[in-house]
This record gives C-alpha cells, structure tokens and sequence, in this order.
C-alpha cells in the first residue's frame, strides 16, 4: 500500500539523523522524505546511516520553508513535547497513525519533526493542524530525532493493517493552503469591520486560528465561512481582496 504521508524534517543539523530517519521511514513502509533547509545534506554520513533506504534519500524534496513542504497537505501533525500557550488539538502516537491513515486518503498528510535542539519553534506549530506527544519519561522526555520518527512511523504501520483506522470520514477536508486564505481573509474582513483592537491583532488572530484548527472545518463548511466574510464586507461597503 502506497502511503500519500511524507515526513518533513526541518533544519536537521546531524545528517546521520537524516539517514536513520529515513531508514525507519523504508522499515514502516514510507518513502515521502521532505527536508526544510538541512545544513548538511546531501552528505555521506546521512547515505552510510540509511541502510538499504537510499532511496529514500535520493528522491527526498528540499523546501526553503515549511510552508512550501506543506501547503497541498490536508492535515499537518507537529510533533513537540512541549506545551504551547495556544495549544492545538493533541494526539497521543496512536491516535496520530491512525488520523494520518485515514486523511492521506483524500489528500497529502505531513507529520513534522523539529530541530534536534530546540524542536519545532512556536511559528512552525502554529502552522499546523494538531501535535502529536510521544509519551516517555517525564524527567527525561526529549527524543533523538530518529527514534521519534520510528516511533511514530511505526504507529502509521500499525494503523495501515487496522481496518478501522483505515475506514475515515468521507468528508473532503481543505488543503493547507486554502485554509491560509480562509485565515487571510479572515484578517482583511476584521479589519474592515473595525474588529480587530490595533495594539494587538496578532493575538486575537491567533486565537481564532486555534478555534478553526481545533474545529477542522470541511471544504464545504470553509466556502460557507468564506462566503460569510464576503457578506460583512459587502456590508461595511468593503471588497474582498
């Protein structure tokens, strides 16, 4: 079964995690490697680590920035231990294979792994749909790179072979990119209206983007939204840009 999920690595600093990354990637049966700005790849270290999955190395896409790795993705999953101060929906490992089985069904599904010093920064998280927590010890639960990768590969394994996780909602979901329309949108339409308090936009931005994420909204019900935002400006005489 050919798997529509990549795995996106941002700003790796060991190219020996890259290669172990993608050998686990090859051992759970995934091949879709996208790299956001390695500082050493291609790199020998990373070929010697990779085993037998070469390949997968050798048609791993390098992007400039997350959101070119994950703009035609349905459903983004950032992996983190960390708590946020706006957080997102929560998966446990589980529960992340088994919605990544199911949504890469419709449309691309990324699961996204941080810096191995400092993981994923608040702005990467905030481009995603939901985190993902890998359960360790509590005083020590910061994972190698690619041992989360396995862990969390392996549980997309799991869930390929469980015919309830494959069975998801018929539901069409919209892309990464179309919901950062929606979110644009969104913002022109506030301003218009005299909503948004002008000494902080930012975070009343934030928060209502954390509703919608949490809310997954279908294509259809995003049209539908998008259509009530046309409305408020053609009321406050405004276009929509």
């Amino acid at each position: 079964m050919s798997l529509n999920i990549r795995i996106v690595l941002i700003q790796t600093w060991h190219p020996g995690n890259i290669g172990a990354a993608a050998r686990a990637m090859k051992n759970m049966g995934l091949d879709q490697l996208v790299l956001v700005n390695p500082v050493d790849f291609p790199s020998d270290e990373a070929y010697n680590r990779a085993g037998k999955a070469t390949d997968v190395l050798d048609n791993a896409r390098i992007v400039g920035s997350l959101a070119e790795a994950i703009g035609d993705c349905n459903l983004v999953i950032g992996t983190s231990a960390r708590e946020r101060s706006i957080k997102l929906p929560g998966f446990t490992a589980e529960e992340c294979g088994r919605e990544a089985v199911q949504r890469q069904q419709q449309s691309p599904v990324a699961i996204v792994f941080g810096r191995e010093r400092m993981g994923l920064h608040n702005d990467d998280i905030q481009q995603c749909h939901a985190q993902v927590n890998i359960d360790a010890n509590p005083e020590y639960p910061v994972l190698n790179l690619s041992q989360a990768v396995q862990l969390i590969c392996y549980e997309v394994f799991k869930a390929v072979s469980d015919k309830h996780a494959r069975e998801g909602s018929t539901d069409a979901y919209p892309l990464h990119q179309d919901l950062n329309r929606f979110y644009e949108h969104l913002e022109t339409t506030l301003e218009d209206i005299d909503f948004l308090n002008p000494d902080h936009p930012g975070q009343t931005l934030d928060h209502l983007r954390s509703l919608f994420r949490r809310a997954q909204p279908t294509s259809k019900e995003l049209r539908l939204l998008r259509g009530v935002l046309s409305a408020a400006q053609k009321a406050a005489g405004k276009e929509d840009n």
